[in-house]
């Protein structure tokens, strides 16, 4: 029986002779809770002194944490950053900064599930604005050519430090790391031309790739930039529980978290006509935008002609009102790729990327999503086929012709390589 995550619930079907890609995080045994476990990688820094003596004199300090959108167990963390912080300054003024990137913001209801309420009431909070041009100032210039602007609040702080998890990225490598402050608190301006279509064309951002990433080196650029003083990184199982982490040096404590990973992350294609995945349950199965994740994972194990079935509840829809727009006003899927292929990239547009990357499945593949019925019109209009159930999906796509099936349980937990 495969158990396929959706929403806050899991989807069984009996697999009978189909391949089954997973990851093999969970084999991990972690030695004890996950507040233990990064307490643990505090106290041993990768490249980098102790929290506690980067503090020291320091009168104030900038955490960014991930918004919403990512399962990050702030409650293993953020409890370990703020106890060594005052313990190298007993009075130094924290600030956690939100960072949304390109997305809306986060709500306090979504905080407080994911860093508890005494944490959320206790400590000053600010959300990022990518779109408030007031709230953000230009450092430099990226490889890329784009301009290196970042929220006024990491630049004008004296120890600026982040959290984060580390999971594969269908573009960025891995998440983690450097993308707290790229895209994480960056204007739009350098979002946009970071994620410029060239970029995301190339054979090197893709999932578990770092090396000759032109997004990643134009990431590593923003951090150091920035000044990013530390970091501390988790990677979690599939249940959400923190199993390893990694702290100190943006660069080599994040790298060694990532090489860590990737030998439980990597799995080789078995290709089929039908592949059947889904985007890890909440929260990152909220929306299409998201769920475009793993259908990535999907395409790389996809036959040629193939279908991809998506299982993703969706709660908050399309996710992004121009991603949404591309791909319901688009001729076609190929219409649409070479339309983007050709705008320069101080000419990219919001979530042009998203709209590219499905474009590009769209034009190889029939794509089949399993979501809540509310959004089957929405689904239909970005060319794309509605399915309420996984049955009913697995049955329409055999009704084309196709017969050999993959499933992918989790999209987002795997690096599919050969």
């Amino acid at each position: 029986m495969v158990h396929i995550p959706y929403g806050r619930t899991v989807i069984e079907y009996d697999e009978g002779n189909a391949n089954v890609l997973c990851s093999r995080i969970d084999e991990l045994k972690a030695e004890g809770d996950g507040l233990s476990i990064v307490k643990a990688a505090m106290e041993n820094p990768i490249d980098s002194p102790r929290l506690k003596e980067l503090a020291k004199g320091k009168k104030n300090c900038v955490i960014i944490i991930s918004d919403h959108t990512r399962p990050v167990p702030s409650r293993d963390i953020l409890p370990n950053m703020i106890a060594e912080l005052k313990e190298g300054s007993p009075d130094i003024d924290i600030t956690l900064l939100v960072a949304t990137g390109f997305h809306r913001g986060s709500t306090k209801e979504e905080l407080i599930n994911k860093m508890g309420e005494e944490l959320y009431n206790s400590c000053k909070i600010v959300i990022h604005d990518c779109r408030n041009a007031e709230s953000n100032v230009q450092i430099g210039i990226l490889p890329s050519g784009a301009p290196c602007v970042i929220d006024r609040l990491a630049v004008e702080t004296e120890l600026l430090i982040s959290e984060g998890f580390i999971e594969p990225h269908f573009f960025a490598g891995f998440s983690g790391g450097r993308k707290s402050v790229l895209p994480g608190v960056c204007d739009q301006v350098t979002v946009l031309g970071n994620h410029c279509s060239r970029f995301i064309d190339s054979e090197k951002a893709r999932t578990g790739k770092l090396d000759g990433n032109p997004m990643h080196e134009d990431m590593l650029a923003a951090a150091k930039l920035a000044n990013l003083q530390f970091i501390v990184n988790v990677v979690i199982d599939e249940d959400k529980r923190t199993v390893a982490a990694f702290a100190g040096n943006y660069v080599t404590a994040h790298r060694k978290g990532c090489d860590f990973l990737l030998d439980y992350a990597k799995v080789k294609p078995a290709y089929a006509d039908i592949v059947i995945t889904s985007n890890g349950g909440a929260p990152l199965d909220q929306n299409i935008y998201q769920s475009v994740k793993s259908m990535s994972a999907a395409e790389a194990s996809c036959n040629p002609g193939g279908v991809i079935i998506e299982v993703s509840e969706c709660l908050d829809g399309h996710g992004g009102q121009v991603f949404y727009e591309a791909l319901r006003d688009c001729v076609s899927p190929e219409a649409l790729y070479d339309e983007i292929m050709a705008t320069p990239q101080d000419k990219t547009v919001p979530d042009q990327w998203e709209s590219q990357i499905l474009a590009r499945i769209l034009k190889k593949y029939t794509v089949i999503m399993v979501c809540l019925p509310k959004y089957k019109s929405i689904v239909e209009d970005m060319k794309m086929k509605y399915a309420e159930t996984l049955d009913e999906a697995i049955a329409m796509a055999k009704a084309m012709g196709k017969e050999s099936m993959t499933f992918i349980p989790n999209g987002v937990s795997v690096i599919v390589s050969e």
